[in-house]
């Protein structure tokens, strides 16, 4: 008969082992996303709150494809502005999505897609411009052509285009971005500065802040919350380039899956980051960074699923994950649902 003490123990070994379960990383159903109708291919990158993605799906004869909006279970294409085809980057609470596309004399030019239809975005004066991200109130931010050739970061907002200027570089052609806005209005991107350097910054009531780098004079930031904590990626003094986390003004390295590169491409409110990094294997694969620790996301999914997931571009407050990867060899948009 066993001791009151080793009961004890094993009691508490007992314990340990159960909430070591419950605490395991949480796993995830993995959907595909289809393709528009004859497509054979698609892609996925942002999510809203309630599981809607952008992507983009290759059409019959058309290996460029169109926009899609994912909601309620069906792909909804979204067109495009007379050029052929369209690119979708995010999507609003309001369903709202934005990207880019050529119009019909070629230029490539930013869109609000609303009320079933593409809008096009003025330019900085120049003769195109592109789009990446949307906040909940329809402000769109992304990458213009000023009217003396250099490519300005903008934020559209209330139908009206803002210049956010640079960090100090001003020369025709050098791409200066804004690849993330917050509900605040708030920017996260990258800007070249006088001495060279690109770096991410954070534009936030009309300034600019450089967010710096791991020593190798690179960084560029790709999405920001609503508690202005930023995710990206910085070259280290050693030229890697690692995925980035910037919150409460410091930059935290995220390292990578097998210390190879790693890129922050979407953040939540909670700050979880998600994006994509090389793996043991070599390959690239989708990561989650949370409590301090990446996961590969292809270890939390089903096994046998028939999925290789390539690289995250979304991640709401709900858990859920947007991406794209390889499904039974085909290339396909994904949504990741928590179990």
């Amino acid at each position: 008969m066993k001791s009151p003490q080793s009961l004890a123990r094993l009691l508490t070994v007992l314990i340990l082992l159960t909430l070591s379960a419950v605490c395991a990383a949480q796993t995830y159903n993995v959907t595909d996303l289809g393709v528009l109708p004859g497509g054979n291919s698609s892609v996925a990158f942002g999510l809203n709150a309630s599981g809607s993605v952008a992507g983009n799906s290759t059409l019959p004869n058309n290996g460029y494809g169109h926009a899609f909006l994912y909601s309620n279970g069906t792909l909804i294409d979204l067109g495009d502005l007379g050029g052929g085809w369209s690119d979708a980057f995010q999507v609003n609470a309001s369903g709202q999505v934005t990207g880019y596309a050529p119009v019909a004399g070629g230029n490539t030019r930013a869109y609000l897609y609303t009320n079933h239809r593409m809008k096009v975005l003025p330019t900085l004066g120049g003769a195109s411009n592109d789009a990446y991200a949307i906040n909940d109130h329809g402000d769109v931010t992304g990458a213009s052509f000023t009217s003396n050739g250099e490519v300005h970061p903008f934020l559209y907002r209330k139908g009206k285009m803002l210049d956010l200027g640079t960090l100090g570089a001003h020369a025709p052609g050098l791409w200066n971005v804004g690849s993330g806005v917050n509900n605040f209005g708030a920017v996260a991107g990258m800007s070249w500065r006088a001495d060279g350097a690109i770096q991410a910054f954070l534009w936030k009531n009309g300034k600019m802040k450089d967010l710096g780098d791991f020593g190798g004079g690179y960084s560029r930031a790709w999405a920001i919350n609503d508690k202005d904590q930023v995710a990206g990626e910085a070259y280290t003094a050693a030229f890697g380039v690692d995925a980035f986390l910037w919150t409460n003004g410091k930059l935290k390295n995220l390292g990578s899956l097998a210390g190879k590169g790693s890129r922050g491409l979407a953040i939540n409110s909670a700050g979880v980051v998600v994006g994509e990094s090389t793996s043991t294997s070599g390959d690239t694969h989708a990561f989650i960074y949370r409590g301090g620790k990446m996961r590969d996301l292809n270890q939390l999914i089903p096994a046998n699923s028939g999925w290789e997931l390539e690289s995250a571009g979304g991640i709401n407050d709900a858990g859920q994950i947007s991406g794209y990867g390889l499904h039974n060899g085909q290339q396909r948009g994904f949504l990741l649902t928590p179990r």
